[in-house]
């Protein structure tokens, strides 16, 4: 029993310090404006931790608690910044984590996490430009008006997909081993 009840608390404490990590840097970046894409690399990389050893619930409470810790400090002025992170980046490595550890096939799972990824950037196409009312150079809006955006973000927003998704397995594989050296 005793092992079993130190593993709980690694596990609140992985979680909580993932969290903390995940939610002060997705804060820092969203309400700094430029540094939003190294907020979510970092808040991606903390959520890895409590996954790191499997465990699922505790990834899970991390993810939940950062979205709402990240409103909480500031992120709410700026929610659409928030709205990838929320739908799509936070959840991806606890999705991977989830596929390894029930050997779902890799390519039907790249195939599925590829739509998602996609249906992402299309909701964030129509937070930014449609409702947030930004505009685009004229010759780039020239090109992609109507169903020509659709083709541009499935192309090319799965090509990017695949490349970022083979770097994030690679990364959870560092950070694993680097959670191994903290608690054998």
């Amino acid at each position: 029993m005793g092992k079993k009840r130190n593993d709980k608390t690694f596990e609140i404490a992985l979680s909580g310090i993932s969290c903390a990590i995940a939610a002060g840097a997705l804060a820092l970046g969203i309400l700094s404006g430029w540094l939003v894409a190294t907020g979510y690399l970092i808040g991606i990389i903390a959520l890895m931790l409590p996954l790191s050893k499997q465990f699922f619930k505790g990834g899970l409470l991390a993810y939940l608690g950062t979205v709402i810790l990240a409103v909480v400090l500031g992120a709410a002025v700026k929610f659409w910044d928030l709205v990838p992170f929320a739908m799509f980046f936070g959840l991806h490595p606890l999705l991977n984590a989830l596929q390894i550890r029930f050997k779902v096939n890799r390519w039907l799972a790249l195939a599925i996490k590829a739509v998602w990824f996609d249906c992402t950037l299309i909701a964030g196409y129509f937070l930014i430009y449609v409702i947030g009312g930004a505009s685009l150079p004229e010759p780039v809006e020239a090109v992609i008006t109507g169903w020509r955006l659709y083709v541009i973000i499935f192309t090319a927003g799965s090509v990017l997909f695949f490349i970022y998704d083979y770097l994030i397995f690679k990364i959870q594989i560092l950070v694993n081993k680097l959670v191994f050296r903290i608690k054998k």
